[in-house]
């Protein structure tokens, strides 16, 4: 069944299903409430994104169906460390991945972890409640020459200063110079722009800001479509929003992953990647070309050193498969 949050000038609307595959009954109406007061909690007090809070309050709806499920009442006091086993391993047997029990497993944990500091559980059962290891794997990047050329093709596209291919090429222009996320990029202001300095100001997850740097080919992108592009999309409902859809409104993060999806399908043997997929190649091109590791975490917003260490991987996987390519005793 589909549950629909709306809360102030939020909305969310979400389908949560069992590990079976059915729709699960309806909750309680102080199971409901209850799963409101956290979705507050998530939004305006953690100050999740929409994304993340949509995830946590499906996967925190299907804990409270399989509590429902073990005793109608629904009492919280019988949310305890065996009953979260238990909701993990039944999912785990219907075949959910790992890495959605991972997310699962963290969103329990969340959940319980703010049951026990508003008192309404004595103790927090999450604590000893272990994730399922996942198994890592590298992600697609392009190579640096199938990079330049994507550049190339989105820099063409905008050879006759049309307003929407100077919007186009600036997207994929900005992606891959400054290795932001898609929602950092549609999020930005005009104001957050410093073209002289060239440098862009980002509010990422958890509305934590940082300042990150982009070369002169972005920065002929920002330029031209300020001065051309721009003004001919903007009208009354553009605000102060850096990128415009065909309609004048804030490019919404959709329309950017189309963008990016077009121009790489113009690269010969390039994977097919979106947005994330420029940010992984920046990244990894900054480590190829000698980037220090914790200058690359601060410049993608990384909170953990280790989720930036990845692509570490990636470098020494491109290493491997070059020297057995080319080496003689490979």
């Amino acid at each position: 069944m589909a549950l629909h949050y709306s809360r102030g000038t939020a909305t969310l609307s979400f389908m949560t299903t069992e590990a079976q595959g059915h729709a699960p009954e309806e909750l309680p109406a102080r199971l409901a409430e209850l799963l409101d007061l956290y979705a507050d909690h998530l939004l305006l007090e953690r100050g999740r994104s929409e994304h993340t809070v949509r995830a946590y309050l499906g996967d925190v709806r299907s804990l409270l169906s399989h509590l429902v499920a073990t005793d109608p009442d629904g009492r919280l006091e019988d949310l305890d460390l065996s009953m979260l086993r238990g909701w993990l391993s039944a999912q785990a047997a219907a075949g959910v991945a790992r890495t959605t029990l991972a997310r699962r497993t963290a969103a329990a944990r969340t959940f319980t972890a703010w049951l026990t500091r508003t008192r309404r559980i004595p103790r927090d059962p999450g604590v000893r409640l272990a994730a399922p290891k996942t198994h890592r794997t590298l992600p697609a990047v392009l190579r640096q020459n199938q990079a330049d050329e994507a550049m190339k093709a989105a820099e063409s596209g905008a050879a006759q200063l049309d307003p929407v291919a100077l919007r186009d090429r600036l997207i994929v222009e900005l992606l891959y110079a400054s290795g932001i996320r898609v929602g950092e990029l549609c999020g930005l202001d005009l104001a957050d722009i410093d073209n002289e300095r060239r440098v862009v100001r980002v509010l990422g997850k958890g509305d934590k800001q940082r300042s990150v740097p982009f070369g002169g080919p972005a920065a002929e992108a920002i330029e031209l479509w300020l001065r051309v592009g721009r003004p001919a999309l903007a009208n009354a409902q553009s605000g102060d929003a850096l990128l415009l859809g065909q309609r004048g409104r804030r490019l919404d993060q959709r329309q950017a992953r189309t963008v990016v999806h077009e121009v790489l399908e113009a690269v010969p043997g390039a994977p097919s990647l979106g947005p994330h997929g420029l940010r992984h190649s920046a990244a990894t091109h900054l480590l190829e070309g000698g980037a220090d590791l914790r200058v690359v975490q601060e410049l993608l917003g990384h909170n953990s050193l280790a989720t930036t260490q990845l692509y570490t991987h990636v470098s020494v996987a491109r290493l491997r498969a070059v020297h057995d390519q080319a080496h003689p005793r490979a």
